[in-house]
């Protein structure tokens, strides 16, 4: 692939196109397809980019909050996915029938999946997988050939004649597939004929099958969900299997029409959703790329930021924007603006609307989403606990409420009544000859622990299960009525501070981590030795750097939590 990571049939890149973008779209593309990491020897192969660029462009990556540095390897991190998350709120489908969809696979305990079509290929805006030992691997952003899927031969049904030249020649180019990594090479790949019998099967029966097409054992069954206003196509909505479940006829059989139901319902809801409310659009965004590149020089290729923000304009009630639109929302002049979006539509990333505006394509969700869209709360934390431990030079962790109890430290529990335990789920221990050491997955007792204490706080009142504590230490609080007091303290003050309650000489304070509404989902904290700080010490000196780090965990929550559930553990 060549430096500018030209698109297939897409011509000579204009004269007008940002180089620096479509370099930064080649290392965004080839981290994804690489499921998230590459080292920077492996991304100036991949690229085909001088080193000195790849250097520069991961710089101003890392600046925005894309990538990671991770010694000599770069991860893709979180934020980047405020890039589809623009696109995914443009088209409102997920906003508008992700319920549906969520709903059908509790009530088939079967996986159910919608798809948009992407050129000649299909591209899932949502999964709603089941969790079992054998279980689907598609991620949203996920690509696939349109001929190897239940949904491509629904799409294909509005195909032009352009469109399906365009496939025929992907097909003679890449008869195996390499081109969809998601997928695995299609060994025997099968005749074009067969895919054009299936379309018109679709296009006159209104469903399709897929009968192991993608790989052996794996069925489903698809059905189009129709744009009320236009008739066509808006998505489509899939029921997913295999084939120790069900056979291809079987879903046919048993599982079709209520996927049909489903999707009249989302029909109906396409049809009654109230017009879009448009959100506030991103501001202040030219002036911080200008002021970073003050200050990191020609390490920072203002540029590539720039050009990266015009994505960021589109969003829910900003689905088609003009020019003028791109960049009043930005703050950048309208030739910048202008040459972003020549480059965009050039790889691809947009597409003109009616009256001169641009509306975003599926394959913004190219740049990061997939690897992304399977990130839990341990990995989002892990590295800005990392930098908190490394700053305090102290033990810091992440920990949420489990259901089940704990023996504790001296053995089986006694208590008769249901005590809640805290499972830690990310730490990060720093270099020194006297630490705290506890394990990923170990449980404690909440009501001994700071963590804890801040995840009961988090609770109403009467769903803080306390059960009926007994001493740890000397110091242990085990009143009920004294700990709903701390409890409530813990709530109003914002964190949680115990002195050897769990463990003679552990000192601990803790602060919530709050998801996009507000609720308390997890909880970080320091924690160290007594000896090496006073109770306000650790209000003074910790608590601040404490906060700052869940505010920046909260945040990339909030990105990589706004069209899919994040994982807690």
């Amino acid at each position: 692939m060549p430096p500018t990571d030209t698109p297939e049939g897409a011509g000579a890149v204009p004269a007008e196109a940002v180089a620096p973008l479509l370099r930064g779209l080649a290392v965004l593309r080839r981290l994804t397809e690489a499921g998230g990491t590459l080292s920077l020897s492996d991304l100036e192969r991949a690229t085909g980019l001088a080193r000195s660029t790849v250097d520069r462009i991961t710089a101003t990556l890392s600046r925005m909050g894309y990538v990671r540095p991770d010694g000599r390897d770069v991860t893709l991190a979180p934020r980047l996915m405020e890039l589809g998350n623009a696109y995914l709120a443009a088209l409102r489908l997920p906003a508008l029938l992700d319920a549906r969809a969520d709903a059908l696979a509790d009530e088939l305990d079967e996986s159910v999946s919608l798809a948009v079509g992407d050129r000649d290929g299909i591209r899932f805006i949502h999964q709603a997988t089941r969790r079992r030992a054998m279980s689907l691997s598609f991620r949203i952003g996920d690509l696939l050939p349109a001929e190897r899927t239940a949904p491509g031969p629904l799409f294909a049904a509005e195909w032009t004649d352009a469109d399906w030249r365009r496939w025929r020649a992907r097909r003679a180019a890449d008869p195996h597939d390499h081109g969809f990594p998601a997928v695995p090479p299609a060994e025997r790949p099968a005749p074009d004929a067969d895919f054009e019998r299936r379309t018109a099967r679709a296009a006159a029966e209104g469903w399709a099958l897929d009968d192991q097409l993608i790989e052996p054992g794996l069925v489903a069954v698809s059905v189009p969900v129709r744009d009320p206003r236009t008739g066509r196509v808006a998505c489509v909505a899939s029921v997913v299997s295999h084939t120790s479940r069900h056979t291809a006829e079987g879903l046919r059989e048993t599982l079709l029409p209520r996927l049909r139901s489903a999707v009249a319902r989302m029909e109906d809801d396409l049809r009654t959703a109230p017009p879009p409310v448009p959100g506030a659009a991103p501001s202040g965004l030219a002036g911080w790329t200008g002021a970073s590149k003050q200050e990191l020089g020609r390490e920072f290729v203002e540029s590539l930021a720039r050009g990266l923000t015009v994505l960021t304009a589109f969003g829910e009630g900003r689905a088609e924007l003009t020019l003028a639109e791109v960049a009043k929302a930005t703050g950048l002049a309208r030739a910048t603006a202008r040459r972003a979006l020549i480059t965009y539509e050039y790889a691809g990333l947009v597409a003109p609307a009616s009256d001169r505006a641009f509306t975003l394509t599926p394959r913004v969700l190219s740049l990061g989403f997939p690897p992304l869209s399977r990130t839990s709360l341990p990995q989002i934390a892990q590295p800005h606990l990392a930098a908190l431990a490394d700053r305090v030079q102290e033990s810091a962790s992440l920990a949420v409420l489990s259901d089940r109890p704990s023996p504790g430290p001296g053995g089986p529990a006694t208590a008769p009544g249901p005590v809640a335990d805290i499972q830690y789920t990310a730490r990060v221990t720093p270099s020194r000859v006297m630490s705290v050491d506890i394990t990923v997955g170990t449980r404690q007792p909440a009501y001994a622990t700071a963590l804890g204490r801040v995840l009961l706080a988090g609770l109403p009142a009467p769903d803080r299960a306390l059960g009926d504590p007994r001493p740890l230490t000397p110091h242990t609080v085990t009143d009920p009525a004294e700990l709903a007091r701390l409890l409530d303290r813990v709530r109003a003050q914002g964190y949680a501070l115990t002195d050897q309650e769990l463990e003679e000489g552990l000192r601990s304070i803790a602060v919530p981590v709050r998801d996009g509404t507000g609720r308390t989902v997890a909880a970080v904290n320091v924690a160290m030795h007594a000896a090496r700080r006073t109770l306000e010490a650790c209000v003074d000196e910790i608590l601040p750097e404490l906060r700052e780090t869940a505010d920046r965990i909260e945040g990339d929550l909030r990105v990589a939590g706004r069209f899919r559930r994040v994982p807690l553990t």
